[in-house]
């Protein structure tokens, strides 16, 4: 087994799948967040607004556009939810072969694509047996 930070990846946000985004926001306020903009993501096809907090974890608020999308399957059965944790890599095929390494069963979800609400860094997302979802930012 590997020691910590052996797979290169640092937090960087939770993200929030969410139905009624004025109600995520009106309580991340209340706990003090500072929400950013609102973009929208038409490779992703979600609407996005980065949330953060000084010594609190970053969190994303994910919700949907006027069309079905990535979303659509995650919000059926709850009206909000934490789904994934994003971490950055400054190399995601090296974290990638660590995690493997480790036995873990890692599964691409999304390929890797430009991020408007990250200014056009690349993500990816993937699932971790047993863990969950994680998104990729690349550094």
């Amino acid at each position: 087994m590997n020691s910590s930070d052996s797979y290169g990846l640092k937090f960087h946000h939770f993200g929030l799948a969410v139905k009624q985004v004025e109600n995520a926001m009106r309580m991340l306020k209340g706990l003090g967040y500072k929400i950013g903009p609102t973009v929208k993501d038409d490779l992703q096809n979600v609407n996005l607004a980065l949330c953060t907090r000084p010594e609190s974890p970053a969190i994303e608020i994910i919700y949907a556009t006027e069309t079905p999308g990535p979303l659509s399957a995650i919000l059926k059965l709850n009206t909000s939810l934490i789904y994934h944790i994003c971490y950055e890599s400054e190399n995601v095929e090296k974290s990638l072969a660590a995690m493997r390494i480790d036995q873990n069963l890692v599964r691409e979800i999304s390929p890797r694509k430009p991020a408007v609400l990250f200014e056009g860094r690349m993500v990816s997302f993937y699932q971790i047996r047993g863990f969950g979802m994680i998104e990729i930012l690349e550094s």
